[in-house]
């Protein structure tokens, strides 16, 4: 009996998914709960297991393809299942019987088989890097979940490769003392230059880069938004930091970090200001009074914000560990669905790839995000004095149609005053 390989439910608002990798190939024999196929969403990659014990009997949908919710993408025949468990035995009771394998043999089957276990632990994208640049992909060591091969590992080992092969031509190349004199080193060849089309690469964009495209521009279409900058002064928060760092990791297993310090911030200043919190729904504003802060981490196919749940109850060490776990999971590709969906305001670093000031994008149908900044000593007076204090640049960015530029400006103020005199936020 045959079984279909459906596309599942996707979570909210996601409607389609790419073919990003089969795990089994036609003919293989599979258990319930075995992963058959990985899909690749907008936000997420999603895992689809086999409901049924038996044999992928058919692949309907290839790698790359596209897909949505309930198209069918292969098939499990069931009744095959028998028939593959008594081959499984016969094999086996064999090879027991003449307990003689061909030694000769086995390296081109272990060879074979880490080759074939490398390709379907590799992502798509790691694949065509490695197809372009003619590198077999089982050669590379996974950093990704399971060991999976990731683009970035590809870009690493070619990058070695290249430096190892370069280092050998320039101590091959260097000229050996003869009768005392120096031998000039052999000139490169002449380089021939390559036609323009040879130089170029086309790689189909990710549902998620997609997604951030069109987002983006949404965002610049349909909300009026503007930015209002000021600067902080980070000297007391470093000073905290400085002097309980060891204590707290030692407590939380986590690193006091400088963007616990503006979520604490943020919500205070989002009780202050509570149309910061909200959004426009038709022609009304839907106020929110729960604090579900998304934190911005930057992934290989592209930003992602997850979410911290009511981060008003949390605890700087709770905000720390929910930031660290995020990242984690991000690096692995093993964010869900639940993990990014809602936020009522969103805060993004740029400062940690060294970027001094921007204007953030708001993340509909959030109406303002706080963007952060490479902290940077800077001349400041203070109390009639020229002194030097580690400074930041903050951007806030928001939805002109129902935040005024007065609250807006008062808001970044209330954010600037908690974190400049952070003990403050105790008795927020």
């Amino acid at each position: 009996m045959k079984h279909t390989i459906v596309v599942p439910a996707l979570g909210e608002s996601v409607v389609e998914a790419r073919i990003a990798h089969w795990l089994k190939k036609e003919g293989e024999s599979v258990d319930i709960g075995d992963v058959l196929v990985e899909l690749e969403t907008e936000k997420v990659n999603v895992e689809v297991a086999a409901q049924n014990a038996g044999v992928l009997a058919k692949i309907i949908a290839r790698e790359e393809d596209t897909v949505h919710i309930g198209d069918t993408i292969g098939e499990i025949d069931t009744s095959a299942q028998t028939a593959v468990s008594q081959t499984s035995r016969e094999v086996a009771e064999t090879s027991e019987a003449r307990k003689a394998p061909v030694p000769a043999k086995q390296p081109v089957e272990h060879e074979e088989k880490a080759e074939t276990t490398a390709r379907e632990k590799a992502t798509p994208l790691a694949k065509r890097v490695a197809e372009v640049s003619g590198l077999e992909i089982s050669a590379v060591s996974g950093s990704g979940a399971g060991g999976r091969v990731t683009k970035h590992d590809v870009e690493s080992f070619l990058s070695h490769k290249t430096e190892s092969a370069a280092s050998n031509r320039s101590e091959a190349g260097a000229s050996k003392p003869e009768n005392g004199r120096q031998l000039p080193a052999p000139s490169a060849p002449k380089a021939v230059p390559l036609e323009r089309k040879e130089r170029e690469e086309r790689v189909r964009m990710s549902l998620r880069r997609k997604t951030i495209a069109r987002r983006m521009v949404e965002a610049q279409q349909s909300a009026a938004m503007l930015t209002t900058f000021n600067e902080v002064d980070m000297n007391r928060v470093m000073e905290l930091r400085k002097k309980y760092k060891e204590n707290f990791k030692e407590k939380y297993g986590v690193n006091l970090g400088i963007v616990s310090f503006y979520v604490k911030a943020v919500i205070a200043a989002l009780k202050e200001f509570p149309r910061l919190n909200a959004e426009i729904d038709g022609d009304d504003i839907l106020y929110k009074y729960y604090y579900d802060i998304g934190v911005a981490i930057g992934a290989e196919e592209g930003l992602v914000v997850p979410v911290l749940r009511n981060a008003d109850h949390m605890s700087f060490a709770e905000i720390e560990m929910g930031i660290k776990n995020y990242a984690e999971k991000s690096s692995k590709g093993a964010l869900t669905l639940d993990d990014l969906r809602g936020g009522t305001f969103t805060i993004t670093n740029g400062g940690v790839f060294g970027s001094m000031m921007s204007t953030p994008i708001l993340n509909p149908p959030q109406v303002g995000i706080l963007g952060l900044h490479k902290i940077a000593e800077r001349p400041v007076v203070e109390n009639g004095q020229l002194v030097v204090r580690p400074m930041m640049y903050v951007a806030l960015t928001y939805d002109h149609r129902i935040v005024d530029g007065r609250e807006s400006v008062q808001f970044l103020v209330k954010v600037k005053e908690l974190v400049e005199d952070p003990a403050t936020m105790l008795f927020e």
